[in-house]
């Protein structure tokens, strides 16, 4: 599989043969929504909390006669079917929303987010992407250079001058290979990936 080769201006200055076994699959949609779901769902923090009947805020006393109103009987304010009643099945301050997926069927989904994204134009090579010090303007020139507004940089070294000067920079992310997810993939408009993440890449995806 062949990738464009970027320069410091954007343009396609030559070839970079990439490997078929992560770059070249076939794009399976069921599998990619399988584990973009997924990740979001991991991603969740189960700390929300509602009150059942017995523990919300209410007096015991009978709302109004048995017999005689006209009206469904009525216990107590504290019933699910009253405005500022209980709920019936609370959610807890511990659910779990976790989904389990297996290591095969996410490198193979994630190698299918990678060829789909070859194929549509959308990801890219570069030699290195390195910043002199840690100042945003000099970056973000450099992106605008490049026609870029939309970017994931997948770079095989983040060091502190570059994830500084680009952890302010709207619609741009700087990751290692390691912490390459699918919904970061699928959202940004341009994937960058430096020749160094490549073989990172290879081995962890093929």
């Amino acid at each position: 599989m062949q990738l464009e080769l970027l320069n410091d201006q954007g343009q396609a200055a030559s070839k970079f043969e990439a490997p078929e076994t992560v770059f070249g699959r076939e794009y399976n949609e069921d599998l990619v929504h399988q584990i973009v779901v997924a990740f979001q769902a991991n991603a969740r923090q189960g700390t929300r909390a509602q009150k059942d009947r017995e523990q919300v805020h209410h007096s015991t006393k009978k709302p109004f006669k048995q017999k005689g109103t006209g009206r469904a009987r009525a216990g107590m304010t504290s019933s699910p079917l009253w405005r500022g009643g209980g709920r019936i099945f609370p959610n807890s301050p511990d659910e779990n929303f976790t989904q389990k997926i297996n290591k095969k069927m996410y490198r193979a989904g994630m190698a299918a987010i990678f060829s789909q994204l070859a194929r549509e134009g959308r990801l890219a090579v570069v030699d290195s992407l390195k910043v002199e010090s840690p100042k945003t303007k000099p970056l973000a020139a450099r992106f605008k250079a490049m026609n870029l507004q939309s970017v994931m940089v997948i770079s095989d070294e983040v060091d502190e001058n570059l994830y500084l000067a680009s952890r302010n920079l709207l619609n741009v992310l700087v990751v290692e290979p390691r912490y390459a997810d699918p919904v970061s993939l699928v959202h940004y408009k341009k994937v960058l990936v430096t020749k160094g993440a490549m073989d990172k890449l290879k081995e962890m995806f093929a």
